[in-house]
């Protein structure tokens, strides 16, 4: 069941929602630090996310499908949100040096072309950046979480997914250890209880989050010889919509 762009955003409102942005910018963040200059783009409902590389990135943008529907992002300033359809944006081939999909594959129709999609707009050296619910964690079994919608992976699963678009997995890591509970003790406690379960790495987590690399050139399966995938000429940029809201 897909959750709405409306839905996301008032979940991300409230005390519970706060929280999970906080820990999920701190990972993000803790794997690209730095991103001056670049290129950045969020696919699925990444705004809450995206804040953070205002004023750094050189370029801008969030893609929001229409299963879910889109809202302007960022409020009060010049419009930086498009509404895609799902395997076909609105960008050149190579344009992209970072892309950061939240609440996005587990809501896709069709995971493949989605993440083949994602191969085309990544320039040669860009890397990709999924959350998704954990299939083995709490999060996922409760729909009034908005990881509760939609289909849930398990670490296999999504190395499989991005192996067969030509991604290669380079970090894995969890969030969201805490329960999805909108109780003020527990949401006081939820960065000890992150520490805690980060340390034990039981798999119980809320999401998995996966840093992958373009690959340009198909693997070697059973013997046959790779098949060098299509390269195209990177473009110099994107600009975003510069329509006023």
């Amino acid at each position: 069941m897909t959750i709405d762009a409306t839905s996301l955003r008032d979940f991300y409102r409230t005390p519970l929602g706060q929280v999970v942005r906080r820990q999920l910018v701190s990972r993000i963040r803790a794997r690209w630090k730095k991103l001056t200059g670049f290129a950045v783009v969020g696919a699925g409902f990444a705004s809450p996310f995206l804040g953070s590389f205002r004023g750094e990135a050189a370029r801008l943008g969030c893609l929001m499908p229409a299963r879910q529907g889109a809202l302007v992002w960022p409020q009060g300033s010049m419009c930086q949100s498009v509404l895609v359809e799902e395997h076909h944006w609105p960008l050149p081939d190579n344009s992209i040096d970072r892309l950061l999909a939240v609440h996005c594959l587990e809501q896709a129709e069709r995971v493949g072309p989605l993440l083949r999609e994602m191969w085309r707009v990544m320039s040669p050296n860009g890397r990709l950046l999924i959350v998704v619910p954990n299939r083995r964690g709490v999060w996922s079994r409760i729909d009034t979480t908005p990881f509760g919608h939609g289909l849930p992976f398990s670490k296999t699963q999504l190395e499989t997914q991005l192996t067969d678009a030509m991604f290669t997995p380079v970090d894995w890591s969890e969030a969201l250890y805490f329960p999805p509970l909108d109780k003020r003790l527990l949401l006081r406690m939820s960065p000890a209880l992150e520490r805690f379960g980060e340390r034990l790495s039981i798999g119980v987590a809320g999401v998995i989050i996966v840093e992958a690399r373009k690959e340009m050139v198909a693997p070697v399966i059973g013997g046959l010889r790779a098949r060098e995938a299509r390269v195209v000429k990177p473009v110099e940029s994107f600009e975003p919509s510069r329509r006023q809201h």
